[in-house]
């Protein structure tokens, strides 16, 4: 398992909901595990194959995620195979997507290639691109301009 500063691993009990996700979500990988968990990638394999990641860090970061709630080890066996498992995600992980799909829109506004996006959130029908919005409680459509941060104290 990569090493963790003190305070990252404080993070997870802190007051800070960001800082918390940040302790689970706490590299690069684990979003591109996350990505390619939503292209449906299940197994080990899937995930080394598409990724090109060493298998000691693929393993503490799905442990992890794991660990976290956010995949769940599933078993399968292929006839003939031994037991393996796959890794599916929880609704936890499943409720990423909007990180995701805000995390695309940013590098493609930010971070344009010439040939456009690799991977593009769309209905699942395929019709229709999806946009991540900041939405109010009363759910109102709210511009990036018109939302800000407050720090709360909590007794």
């Amino acid at each position: 398992m990569p090493r963790t500063s003190q305070a990252l691993s404080d993070a997870l009990t802190g007051q800070c909901a960001i800082a918390r996700s940040l302790g689970v979500l706490s590299d690069s990988w684990s979003f591109l595990l996350l990505r390619e968990a939503h292209l449906g990638r299940r197994t080990f394999a899937q995930f080394r194959d598409s990724l090109g990641i060493a298998t000691d860090v693929l393993s503490a970061r799905l442990d992890a995620l794991v660990e976290h709630g956010v995949l769940e080890k599933v078993p399968y066996r292929e006839p003939g195979q031994r037991t393996r498992y796959a890794y599916e995600l929880t609704a936890a992980g499943s409720e990423l997507k909007v990180v995701l799909i805000a995390m695309q829109q940013w590098g493609e506004a930010h971070l344009p290639r010439e040939q456009g996006s690799a991977v593009l959130p769309v209905t699942r029908d395929g019709q229709h691109r999806v946009r991540a919005s900041l939405v109010s409680a009363g759910g109102t459509i709210e511009t990036n301009e018109n939302v800000g941060f407050v720090r709360v104290t909590t007794p």
